[in-house]
């Protein structure tokens, strides 16, 4: 298991930590995801190490973006 922190910018509500759950709850491999939109920070975790781009289209598709891994 590996768990990776991101910034994420533009979320500001309960919808938008519950968009990008759903996103990324959706890749190959993700076990859990953690957003809190007062932080800006969404928690990731999955069984390997995740492709950065898939994540980044993964938070572009939920209507966010993604600025970095903390």
């Amino acid at each position: 298991m590996t768990t990776t922190v991101y910034k994420v910018t533009g979320m500001t509500c309960g919808h938008c930590e519950s968009a990008v759950n759903s996103e990324l709850s959706a890749l190959a491999g993700v076990t859990s995801v953690q957003a809190v939109a007062a932080t800006g920070l969404v928690t990731v975790t999955a069984a390997a190490p995740l492709d950065d781009e898939a994540v980044r289209a993964a938070v572009d598709e939920a209507g966010y973006e993604l600025t970095g891994r903390v």
